[in-house]
Formats: C-alpha cells, structure tokens, sequence
C-alpha cells in the first residue's frame, strides 16, 4: 500500500482539487511579493503585495510516521516570518525538558527588547516576568519584544541565540532553513530573511509536539499578562476554530503572506498542516482546516494495541515463584493507513528471550514488538514486565512461612 501522496507541478491545481472537498479546489502557484515589508502579522488582516493565489506551498504531515500525504511545492525555502519563533518554542521546550531552565526562572528586559516593534507585549526594561509567562506571550501573542528576551537570557545575544537555531536546524535536517534573526521581523535593507520550506517547517513542529509544555501554550485562546492588565489572544485562530487543533503558530509580513503551521488530534490521529504565503489572513487557516479535515476523513491510526496491556505470549520465568510472565506493551501502538485500505496486512512479531531469571522489576524491558504492515516495518514498542517478580525463596522459608 502506498500512501505518500507527490503531485508534480504541473497538475499540482487538479491534484489539490481532488484532495479537497468538492468545489474547493486551490491554486498552488509560488507567489513573488515585491512590495516593501510592511511589519509582522498583527498588523494587517490582508497583505497588499503581490501575492497571487490561495498560497505558496503546503504540506500535511502524520507526525509519528512522518508520512507526508500531501505537498505542493513544500521544499522551496520561503519567508518564515513569525513561524521563526518555532524554533525558540523548541530550543525553550528541550531545555525544561533536560532541566537546564525551569518554567520560575525569571527573564528580565533589555533595552534592546524594549524597543522591539511589531507584534509585542510593550515590555520595559528592566522588567522582569517568569519563563513560563514569556513564552505564552511568545507563542500566543507572536511577541518580538518577549521572543527578545528569551533569546538574550539563553543566550547572552540574539545573535548568539541565532546560532543556536541554526544549530539546531541543521541537527534536525532542515535543509531548506536558515534563521538570521530571533523574531523573524522583515529584514531591513541589506539584511537576509528567515526562511524555510513547508516540509522544513513540518518536521520542526513533529519535534515541537514531543513537549507538552508547547502544547500548552500553543492551545491557549487567551490569557491575562501583567496581573491582568494586558490579554494575551492567539493570533492562530484555530484553536478557537477547528475542533481537535491544539497549535502550533503563525506568522505574516507582506513578502511573506499569512503563514501558518496548525495541528490537531482526533481519535487518536494526528497531523500536522502547513500552509505558507497565502494573501489572506483567513485563507491560511481555512486552506489548512481543509487538509486536516480531508487527512482525518481518508486516514486513521488503526490500533495495534494499547499501553499497559499484555500480549498473548509469555515469557518462562526462572528463580522465581511463578512459571511465566506475559509482557505488557509499553506504548499504544497503532499503523496509519488509509480508512479504505483492508488492514489484514497488519502483523506483529514477538522479539522475546526463551526465559528471564528472577527477581523482575515491574517496567523492566523484556523484549520488543515489530509491526510490519504488507511486511514492511512500521514501528518496534518496548515490551516491559507488568510487575515486579521477586526471587523465589528457599525451601526453609516456604516452609516456614518466612520471609
């Protein structure tokens, strides 16, 4: 079964027009703004370059896999504006992640970051807010002014920091990146443009959504900042939208068209939208809820299994006692298909040793499961010990009831 979707260029209008509900067929024609930049996305509800058709490039993606079902012109390096910000959202998200910053830690303001325009929370300097507070102002108001901050407190300059995301970039493959500011603000004359392509921009937000702390900022509506005296409201206007959508960011100046990566879950699914370059503000978001609506109505992650529960082999237990064990998975675990698709393909194979010697912690890996679908591999789940096992106690003691 094939289920990688490549439209070449030529037919990328009829292919998208299959894809999409009836009627809504969409142009996939690259646009060549040439109007000055005008700021970033909180500045104007539709771009007045010369931006032509519904968008630039697109891509949807099934993050577990990394199946990409559809794409048009998705490797063509283009204007991130503030979808720069993504990869601050990951540089932040790793490092709680490995306890090298805490959510407490407190970021004070510079004067550089005072002073940043577009989109902001009007910090001052010398003002001080927690981690966590900055970067729900990051995520969910696109704030310059906070994004700033946060990159001077990690690391010492943003110029340092934007090493770091390139850094970054490269370590994750993003080919078609390269980041040249923190905020992803136009460029002035002489200056270079964040860039980078829809399947780039992809495959950061399959990182991003490891962390729940992402998720959790990118999910909220609003939020009071400043002890209630500002509102933050998320400039992605689907999480207010589009059932099941929990993220992840937008971003927009006049080069660049309104940008948008989203995603969302539902029964157990879920994928990842990338829509870039369109001229309207709310075409982005209505082109991108249209491909989640299509991937979630042609495709499921048909289950395999659930965490915690056990297989049907056992394993022989030795020292202990009991005679044997049955490992329980220690993920869901599940292959993405297509609904249409007859799933009597779907296997699993046991990768377990003939015994195991006790004592057994509960968790304990024992083995692995390898699920092939028309016998290619789709994914190996750890196999764990349900329980603990102790060793098996003497005679003496069994006789005597001891311990």
């Amino acid at each position: 079964m094939k289920i990688y979707l490549r439209f070449g260029m030529v037919a990328n209008v009829l292919a998208i027009a299959m894809l999409l509900a009836p009627g809504a067929a969409l142009a996939a024609r690259r646009h060549r703004g040439h109007a000055a930049p005008k700021s970033d996305e909180s500045a104007a509800e539709t771009a007045s370059g010369q931006l032509q058709g519904e968008y630039a490039e697109a891509c949807v993606l099934e993050p577990v896999t990394g199946t990409v079902i559809f794409e048009a012109n998705d490797r063509k390096p283009w204007p991130t504006a503030s979808l720069a910000k993504m990869m601050v959202m990951l540089i932040v998200a790793e490092k709680i992640h490995d306890g090298s910053l805490k959510l407490t830690d407190q970021v004070t303001t510079s004067r550089k970051a005072a002073e940043m325009g577009g989109s902001q929370v009007y910090l001052k300097e010398g003002e001080t807010f927690s981690l966590d507070d900055m970067m729900k102002a990051v995520v969910v108001h696109s704030a310059n002014d906070a994004t700033t901050a946060v990159a001077e407190f990690i690391g010492g300059s943003t110029d340092a920091f934007v090493v770091i995301m390139n850094q970054k970039a490269a370590s994750l493959g993003l080919k078609d990146t390269h980041y040249y500011n923190v905020h992803g603000l136009p460029p002035a004359q002489g200056e270079s443009a964040d860039v980078a392509s829809a399947y780039d921009q992809a495959i950061l937000a399959r990182e991003l959504i490891k962390y729940p702390d992402v998720i959790r900022w990118s999910s909220i509506d609003t939020a009071p900042f400043r002890n209630g005296t500002f509102v933050l409201r998320n400039t992605n206007h689907m999480v207010r939208t589009y059932p099941g959508c929990d993220g992840l960011k937008t971003g927009f100046y006049d080069q660049a068209g309104f940008n948008v990566v989203a995603t969302a879950k539902r029964s157990g699914l879920r994928l990842i939208a990338v829509v870039l370059g369109s001229q309207h503000k709310l075409t982005n978001f209505k082109v991108a809820s249209e491909m989640l609506s299509q991937g979630f109505l042609n495709y499921e992650m048909h289950p395999v299994a659930k965490k915690g529960t056990p297989i049907t082999q056992a394993v022989v237990v030795t020292g202990a006692d009991i005679d044997k064990i049955k490992p329980v998975w220690g993920a869901d675990a599940g292959v993405f298909v297509k609904r249409s698709d007859e799933k009597n393909s779907i296997k699993v194979d046991y990768n377990l040793p003939p015994s195991i010697a006790a004592p057994i912690k509960a968790g304990q890996p024992l083995g692995t499961a390898t699920i092939t679908e028309a016998g290619k591999p789709v994914s190996t789940i750890a196999l764990l010990a349900p329980s603990d096992v102790p060793k098996q106690r003497s005679i003496v003691k069994r006789l005597f009831g001891l311990f």
